[in-house]
């Protein structure tokens, strides 16, 4: 299914207070992140490449080094591959350097095949275009158009898909639920005010990052338990 695909899931009747009980929470416990100051589509793709598989606080030390040697996509197409090798050098995965090398050539129409999307020096808005480009998958198409364009997208990385599971639906948050089904309940689910929706998929992953963790998930502490199947099952456990 493509991103911008209609959804096929049914909005849940805690969708709401879900919702407003998160923004309420991520206003007071957001994480000040430098990614999370901008709307620089090119910063915002620097963020989400250097931020697969790595930890925060990693890539807050590369972010602005990488950001003062390569500022713009244009400075980037224009770098050698061994000058970005250099810059990525400790954080590891370095297909990702390349991918983003890639998409920064592609964008700034140096030659190298893009699937359709070329040399306008622009970073497409739209999830369907973003797609196109070098090493961008459905969730990092979602985020760089809500993110850097407040598009009412869903982007459903790990940490979003095991929230969703967990609050919505009856798997515990593992991998049982299918992918299209989490995507089909995210897309219904986000705000459709593109500041609100921005806002709503930041505060999701921070949720899942700090509180709705893998292995020991923190429902207690949890703003909107009262409104997540899990949490609720974790509560009736506590009071019996």
């Amino acid at each position: 299914m493509s991103p911008t695909s209609t959804p096929r899931a049914i909005k849940p009747k805690s969708a709401l207070g879900f919702t407003r009980k998160l923004l309420a929470w991520f206003d007071r416990h957001g994480r000040d992140l430098p990614w999370r100051r901008t709307r620089d589509p090119y910063r915002v793709l620097v963020s989400e490449f250097m931020l697969q598989q790595t930890q925060v606080s990693r890539v807050t030390e590369y972010y602005p080094r990488f950001l003062e040697r390569f500022p713009t996509v244009e400075h980037l197409a224009r770098a050698q591959p061994r000058a970005v090798r250099e810059a990525w050098d400790g954080l590891g995965y370095y297909a990702r350097a390349r991918n983003l090398h890639s998409l920064a050539k592609s964008v700034a129409g140096k030659g190298v095949p893009d699937k359709g999307v070329a040399g306008s020096g622009a970073i497409p808005n739209d999830p369907a275009e973003l797609i196109k480009l070098p090493g961008v998958g459905r969730y990092t198409a979602g985020a760089v158009a809500s993110f850097a364009y407040e598009r009412p997208v869903a982007a459903v990385d790990t940490n979003v898909a095991r929230v969703l599971r967990r609050a919505f639906l009856s798997d515990n948050g593992k991998r049982k639920t299918d992918s299209a089904k989490v995507w089909d309940l995210a897309t219904t689910i986000v705000p459709k005010n593109g500041k609100r929706a921005w806002k709503f998929n930041q505060a999701i992953m921070e949720l899942g990052a700090l509180l709705c963790v893998a292995r020991k998930p923190k429902c207690p502490e949890c703003p909107v338990r009262k409104s997540c199947r899990t949490g609720r099952r974790v509560g009736r456990r506590v009071d019996a």
